[in-house]
This record gives structure tokens, C-alpha cells and sequence, in this order.
């Protein structure tokens, strides 16, 4: 067994979730061959830094990304930090000889994705970005039954994200709903799992069609952000503009000839996490809702006539994907999990020399959808995938 020495970039929301992976892979995927070593994490201010390095457990701090790439002791870059700085960070990552784990969206643009891919490649290290949600054992199921052809040929794929975590007007302008740092709202943020996901359960898309809309114009200026909460200077605190989406739908046709549905929304009243999609195929269907995530729903067409209906399946059997790592049948798990599984695909693949999924291509493969979606919206018409490829 060996040590894949870590260094990340990022200590707030991701920062947490990643941190609580490595930690919790030792313990319950022991025989995983590289297992992680947090050596080292970054952050730009030192009394926050030191508050995480010490509760998340990592071994020392850095104030500047630069200099913990330049560390001959750091395997893997984890960069969690907002969407503006993966880039740079990336590129000098992968010139240092870095492996890389980047959170998603990969980037603000295509082009900066494309960029970071081929540094990726032209390094030969090994590449990942941050779609944990496919890593739930009960989507894990779901591409299995997909995959065996259970439910068939697959007609219709409609996926829903929604939250309503900013539906107050007077929520503060975090830095998420400014285009220069977040590269897009609900759509690049919520949108791009929905898309993965997609991709992963169902293939490729062909076109796209879409609209968003921004409800809340302008927002106070926030004084301090963690995660998705924030606070205001107070009752006369400055307004900033809101220069992102707050909600984005679209439809697609894809490679095989399914159609899709696809809503991102923050302005979802009553729902916290609704990151939910339903497949239709010829012999069956299947549903999901991540606020159930330990469940999955199945039809079957050839069932008998009196007994035909949506099935619960509860996904924490030891047949089920990573379960057998965790507790007894019927005792569940969450959100942090995820994260678990993702890490464990991470240094798996290092250990045997492949990449990982997703991996950096994955993520170029969503940031053309997100573009091809902002380009219908912005020409009104739909848009064929092979315009960015």
C-alpha cells in the first residue's frame, strides 16, 4: 500500500466534503492500493486557513496556490477553490507534474476547459473533475440496469435541480452569482450534474434549445460568504448587480435518439436539494431523487399485469455499488459518501495507471452543452453540439 501526498486548494464547502473523503477512505476502503495523505492545504486567508487545517486534519498550510504546487512534496492537486481560478491552477499544476482532482463546472469557458485538458494530457498525469453525484450506489444501479438493457431502448431522460436557497431577494451577492468568478448560475452550477449525468446514464446529446431567467436583478453586497450562506454589511449595505442566471431550462435530442428535459433552478420554493431525474425505455423506467438517495425507483413492463408497478429498491445491500464498505443492508448513507466514492475511483486509477471517470474529457464534454445551451438562448434556435467539436 502506498501514499498519494495531497495538496488542496479551497477550504470552505468543497474543502469540507473532500476532506472528510480522505479521511474516511482509510477506514472504510482499506485495500484501496494508493490511499491518500493530506499534506498540505491552501486558502488566502491565514486565520480561516489555520481554523480548517486544523479541524479537517491536513498536515500544514499555504497562503499562495503557486507555492504549494511548486512543493516536491504534493502528488495530487485538489482544486476546490471558485470557478474562476481552476485554470491557472490547473495548467501550473500539470506543468509541475501534478495529478489533478478539480471541481465542476472544469472551467468559465470552453476554451479554457480544452486548455486545461490538453495541459492535462501533454503532462500525462492523471485527471478528474467533480461529479460525486454519480457516485450514489443507487445511480450506480441505474447505469447498471441501463447498461444490462433492463429497461430497454431509452426514450426520455428528464432531469430536474432545484433549490431555493437565494429565493429571498435580500439574500447577499455572493460570489456565485457573479459571472466573472462563477461563469454561469443555476445552469453551470446545478445544470452541469444534470448534464453529466445524462451523458452517464444515457449518451451523448446531438442539440440543444433552452431559456433562463434572472428573477432578482440586484442584491446587497455580501460582507462574508461560506458554502452557500452569506452575510450583509447591514440594512443600508451597497448593491451589487447579479450577472448570472437564476434558472435555466433546455431540451435536447441526443445521439440515440432520446429526448431530454432538463430545469436548474435557485428559485424552487421548498426544495432544498431536488436534484432528480426520471428514464423512460421500451421495457421499463427508472427514477430518482437525491433527497431519497439511498432509494431507486424501477418499472418493468414485463412484470404481470397484477403486480406492475414502481418498485423500491433500496440500494444498501452489499450487491450494490461501494456498499459492501459501509453498514448493514437497510442502513443508509449520504451526501458525504459520495465524496468517499469519488476519492476511492481517484487513487484506484492512479494505483492502475488509468485515468479516472470523469475525468477532464468528461468535463470538456459538459462545458460544450452548458455553451451550446447559452448560445440557443442567446440566438434563439437550436444548436448542434458538433458546432463546438
Amino acid at each position: 500500500m502506498s501514499k498519494l501526498r495531497v495538496g488542496m486548494v479551497g477550504y470552505k464547502f468543497m474543502g469540507k466534503a473532500h476532506s472528510n473523503a480522505y479521511r474516511a477512505l482509510p477506514m472504510f476502503f482499506p485495500e484501496t492500493a494508493v490511499l491518500p495523505e493530506m499534506t498540505a492545504i491552501c486558502g488566502r486567508d491565514p486565520v480561516g486557513l489555520e481554523k480548517a487545517r486544523t479541524q479537517f486534519g491536513w498536515q500544514s498550510g499555504e497562503t499562495d496556490w503557486r507555492k504549494l504546487v511548486a512543493r516536491e512534496d504534493i502528488d495530487l492537486i485538489d482544486i476546490n477553490a471558485p470557478s474562476d481560478a481552476h485554470k491557472e491552477i490547473t495548467i501550473a499544476a500539470a506543468e509541475a507534474g501534478k495529478h489533478l482532482f478539480c471541481e465542476k463546472p472544469l472551467a468559465l469557458t470552453l476554451e479554457d476547459a480544452n486548455e486545461m485538458l490538453a495541459a492535462a494530457e501533454k503532462a500525462g498525469v492523471k485527471h478528474m473533475v467533480g461529479f460525486n453525484y454519480r457516485f450514489a450506489p443507487a445511480v450506480q444501479l441505474a447505469k447498471k440496469l441501463i447498461s444490462e438493457g433492463r429497461i430497454g431502448k431509452i426514450h426520455h431522460f428528464r432531469a430536474v435541480f432545484l433549490q431555493d436557497w437565494i429565493l429571498d431577494p435580500e439574500f447577499p451577492l455572493v460570489w456565485r452569482l457573479k459571472k466573472e468568478i462563477a461563469g454561469s448560475g443555476s445552469h453551470g452550477d446545478l445544470g452541469a450534474h444534470l448534464i453529466d449525468m445524462a451523458r452517464f446514464l444515457v449518451g451523448e446529446f446531438r442539440e440543444v434549445i433552452g431559456m433562463e431567467e434572472t428573477f432578482v436583478k440586484e442584491r446587497p453586497v455580501s460582507e462574508s460568504m461560506t458554502g452557500l450562506s452569506a452575510t450583509k454589511s447591514g440594512a443600508d449595505a451597497p448593491r451589487g448587480e447579479v450577472t448570472v442566471d437564476d434558472a435555466t431550462l433546455f431540451l435536447t435530442r441526443f445521439e440515440n435518439g432520446a429526448l431530454g428535459s432538463f430545469e436548474a433552478t435557485r428559485f424552487a420554493a421548498g426544495h432544498r436539494c431536488t436534484n432528480a431525474f426520471e428514464i423512460n425505455g421500451s421495457k421499463g423506467s427508472i427514477k430518482f431523487d437525491f433527497e431519497r438517495m439511498n432509494e431507486l425507483e424501477v418499472y418493468f413492463t414485463e412484470d404481470a399485469d397484477d403486480v406492475q408497478g414502481f418498485r423500491r429498491v433500496l440500494a444498501t445491500d452489499a450487491s450494490h455499488a461501494y456498499m459492501d464498505a459501509w453498514w448493514p443492508a437497510g442502513h443508509t448513507i449520504g451526501y458525504e459518501h459520495t465524496f468517499t466514492h469519488e476519492v476511492h475511483e481517484l487513487m484506484t486509477a492512479i494505483a492502475e495507471d488509468r485515468q479516472p471517470v470523469p475525468n477532464f474529457h468528461d468535463g470538456v464534454r459538459c462545458q460544450e452543452v452548458l455553451v451550446a445551451v447559452e448560445r440557443s438562448i442567446a440566438e434563439r434556435r437550436w444548436v448542434a453540439l458538433k458546432e463546438f467539436q
